[in-house]
């Protein structure tokens, strides 16, 4: 039987004040955060350890991209601020994703970023600079390289979940963004699922932002993904 998807909330939030408000609203119903640019741009390593200290997991989602041996150094330092979770591009190649890994030490899983969920098949062709057969096959391919470097998992679309697991099966984990429930905004993202669909597909993770974060009350939203997620 798959274990429920483990949700994370995106915590894009301009300052740490208005991210412990956030933190604090949303209370015993969620223990794990994504922290990304924007948040730890402006606040720095302190925002991770307010949280840690606060017993809440982190999900340090960065989308590191650099020469090897500048990750390796990177998620090091990430893995000694107790970071559970930290994000690399996929397509730096092997040798990135393998310093990554290294630097990680096993405490710090790392997650190979794949296509965007922003992104649509001509978007993609646009950046790579050549056709591609699909977005499915792209992410099966940089998925592939994950493997074999020995990340944790990749972060796709939810439509993608069902190929990677047809491949991979249990060995690599699936991080889902873009999760919306049912009758919210998109916003800007192009390949969306809902709570329930991401589940039924064997996610891992699945990273919940606006559709929990935006609403009128963020704890009722939170449970109602929760629920969707069996959990």
């Amino acid at each position: 039987m798959t274990t429920a998807p483990s949700p994370i909330v995106a915590l894009d939030a301009p300052n740490l004040t208005a991210a412990r408000a956030l933190v604090e609203r949303l209370g015993a119903a969620a223990d794990f955060y994504k922290v990304g640019l924007q948040l730890y741009t402006a606040e720095g390593p302190r925002v991770v350890e307010w949280l840690r200290g606060a017993g809440k997991r982190v999900f340090l989602d960065l989308k590191l991209h650099d020469i090897p041996n500048t990750v390796r150094a990177a998620a090091q330092s990430a893995s000694a601020l107790g970071v559970r979770l930290l994000t690399v591009h996929a397509v730096g190649g092997e040798a990135m994703l393998r310093a990554a890994v290294e630097g990680g030490g096993g405490a710090t899983g790392i997650l190979a970023v794949t296509v965007l969920t922003s992104m649509t098949q001509d978007e993609l062709e646009a950046a790579r600079g050549h056709a591609v057969s699909s977005v499915a096959a792209e992410t099966l391919r940089l998925a592939g390289m994950a493997a074999r470097a020995g990340a944790h998992g990749i972060v796709c679309a939810g439509t993608e979940v069902s190929a990677v697991r047809a491949v991979h099966g249990d060995a690599l984990h699936t991080l889902v963004p873009g999760i919306r429930l049912g009758g919210t905004p998109t916003h800007d993202q192009a390949r969306v699922v809902t709570p329930r669909e991401a589940a039924a597909a064997g996610a891992t993770y699945v990273v919940v932002g606006r559709t929990v974060t935006a609403a009128d009350d963020p704890a009722a939203a939170m449970r109602a993904v929760l629920t969707e997620l069996g959990r």
